[in-house]
């Protein structure tokens, strides 16, 4: 299974990010393979409009099941991930990307 973390760094002990379209980075955990891999999505605050969207379009390219967020993505992102079935766990804003990744494993979020 692949998880998707909205983070504001690129390694487990780093701050979640609560956005979605203007998340500085995306981590990728494939649990399958125990592999950590980042996108570093920093270009989307510089966009005026549809942020989300695109960077919900960048995310299904890493096929991920699982996205962890904070605050989740707002209603256009929201309805491209929906089309994908990504599942979409929010809760995780104030945490670590490994604190969120525990909580999940947990049922916390």
């Amino acid at each position: 299974m692949k998880i998707a973390f909205t983070t504001k760094g690129k390694t487990w002990d780093s701050p979640m990010d609560p956005r979605f379209g203007r998340t500085e980075y995306f981590l990728i955990y494939d649990e399958e393979k125990e592999e950590l891999t980042h996108y570093d999505n920093r270009d989307s605050a510089n966009e005026a409009h549809g942020a989300g969207p695109k960077t919900a379009q960048k995310l299904f390219e890493f096929n991920p099941d699982i996205l962890i967020t904070g605050n989740g993505p707002g209603g256009n992102a929201a309805a491209v991930l929906e089309k994908t079935g990504i599942k979409i766990l929010v809760g995780a804003g104030d945490m670590t990307v490994k604190e969120a990744y525990n909580a999940y494993k947990k049922g916390e979020l």
